[in-house]
């Protein structure tokens, strides 16, 4: 079985150093990305761009003073970004702006240079099923799932969907399952000022993440956006004209993690371009390209009609409708760097394995790879639950572990006595020693037969003091429904909650303000540890 690369990068396992080294984590590789991010000055186009699309925005001062200060030369930015999920997506979505405002902070006052977090938003993506919903927890039930009802056309990019009457459903499903908590009315009032019919979906996710981020100045960019598209034009062209050079310089570099024992995080297609191309119109479906058999054509990977396109034809696209193409998972952070003044990137562990997968591409387009900084990890737990894992000893780790194995391991607790060392006092009384000595005085090879003896006793008695420890576990009702409670809301479903819950069921129940400072306050950008934080 593969390892996973950012468990394995984060622990600072050799292998994965090797691939995509952790210069997060020392003070000098940090301040030397800033030095080469600030010799790369914003575009004036693009920061023409950016302050129009965040005029759009809540208003927010800081905002306004970060998109001043990137006018300056020597500024950098923090980046990160995320698919704009419906009420802002699983709770990882603040985590990753927190980090970026963080590590935005912390380069500033290690390095005197000013730097900017900036959030990129995940527009030109198109699976939609991915972004259509929230999960709520419920007491005693599994997550409740809310999601918008499926509607228009497959593989369009997320930029052009709107909500539709049924977000007026969504919201009032979340109303019902937010009644009592104490900050409810907060959090519906501020989905209900961006969530509305109409709206676009990626206009909704932005205005409510700045609204939360506005204090913290957070800057947003829609690289969906007509005026930027000329701008990344040439990008795109060198995807497609460099495509088998490009494919080649991936699949040497896929060869490299397998040989280190992971897998590639992203499926490579052969002599394939990283950029994909709506053919019908620019706010059509988007396909891949595969390398046709004629020459300079290529296959649209599921066309319906199986159509195939020209190099000629891509070429005059972007030359007239650069709008057309949009960036592929491994093709985004590199436009991304090429872009922005970039001196860190905010990721999650999927993204940490894209920057290993696309080191050699860094190279190939002459541009620095920025700080690759792993998000920051946070386990929310009300004072019930803290009591509980506090109380017994145990960690949310702890509760990964197999239900009945926690049970027996607090029945122990309770019996003031550990199931180890009862099977050692209980062995102890067994004394076969004298046994033994009789027996091989007889025979010397007898004495492997008493070891046996021994051995079998002893995983006799193991095994029914685990039954003993499961029944006593399973008597307790009480600390049985205490321990599912504490994993439900840790591990709903076995996932980690921050992958699962989104931001509305949290902050209803914590408080907008009381949940955004205590993640920011507790936010350590270049450790990578996962934490536990108490409400």
């Amino acid at each position: 079985m593969a390892k996973t690369f950012a468990t394995a990068w984060l622990s600072g396992d050799p292998e994965a150093t090797d691939l995509l080294p952790a210069s997060m984590r020392d003070r000098a590789a940090r301040a030397a990305a800033v030095q080469l991010a600030a010799q790369r000055p914003l575009d004036p186009a693009l920061l023409a761009i950016l302050q129009r699309q965040n005029a759009q925005l809540p208003p927010s001062p800081q905002r306004e003073a970060n998109l001043a200060l990137l006018a300056q030369p020597g500024t950098v930015v923090v980046v990160t970004g995320q698919q704009a999920g419906l009420f802002l997506g699983p709770l990882y979505t603040l985590y990753k702006a927190a980090t970026a405002v963080a590590a935005a902070r912390q380069l500033t006052a290690e390095t005197g240079a000013a730097c900017v977090p900036l959030f990129w938003l995940q527009t030109e993506d198109h699976d939609f099923a991915e972004i259509d919903h929230v999960l709520v927890p419920r007491t005693g039930a599994p997550p409740l799932t809310i999601a918008l009802a499926p509607s228009g056309p497959s593989r369009v990019p997320v930029a052009h969907r709107r909500l539709g009457a049924d977000v007026l459903v969504a919201l009032a499903e979340l109303e019902a399952q937010l009644t009592g908590l104490p900050h409810a009315d907060a959090v519906l009032a501020l989905l209900r000022a961006h969530y509305a019919p109409g709206v676009a979906v990626a206009d909704a996710f932005a205005g409510t993440l700045a609204a939360l981020f506005a204090a913290e100045g957070l800057v947003f960019f829609n690289p969906r956006d007509a005026e930027v598209a000329p701008l990344v034009a040439p990008f795109h062209r060198a995807c497609v004209t460099d495509a088998a050079v490009i494919a080649d310089l991936l699949e040497r570099q896929a060869d490299r993690l397998r040989a280190a024992g992971f897998a590639p995080q992203v499926h490579l297609r052969p002599g394939a371009p990283l950029s994909f191309v709506a053919p019908d119109a620019v706010d059509g479906p988007r396909y891949r390209l595969d390398p046709h058999a004629r020459p300079q054509t290529w296959t649209l990977v599921g066309h319906p009609q199986h159509a195939t396109v020209t190099t000629p034809q891509l070429l005059d696209w972007l030359a007239r409708e650069p709008l057309r193409f949009t960036t592929s998972a491994l093709s985004r952070p590199l436009l991304q760097d090429l872009l922005l003044p970039t001196a860190g990137y905010v990721g999650g562990p999927g993204e940490m394995a894209y920057f290993a997968q696309l080191q050699p591409l860094y190279r190939h387009f002459a541009t620095p790879m920025p700080l690759v900084i792993h998000r920051d990890r946070f386990a929310l737990l009300d004072t019930r639950t803290r009591h509980f894992l506090a109380g017994h000893g145990l960690t949310v780790a702890d509760l990964a572990q197999p239900r009945d194995g926690v049970l027996r391991r607090l029945a122990a607790q309770g019996a003031g006595e550990a199931p180890q060392a009862r099977l050692d006092a209980l062995m102890a009384k067994l004394d076969l020693a004298e046994l033994a000595r009789e027996m091989t005085a007889l025979d010397p090879n007898l004495a492997k037969a008493v070891a046996r003896t021994q051995d079998t006793v002893r995983e006799a008695l193991a095994k029914l003091l685990e039954k003993h420890g499961n029944a006593i576990g399973q008597r307790d009702r009480a600390m049985a429904d205490r321990l599912d409670r504490a994993r439900a809301w840790l591990l709903p479903e076995g996932v980690a909650q921050e992958r699962v819950f989104g931001m509305p069921g949290l902050a209803a129940r914590f408080g907008i303000q009381p949940l955004l400072s205590a993640v920011l306050s507790a936010c350590q950008p270049f450790a990578g540890r996962a934490q536990e934080l108490t409400l």
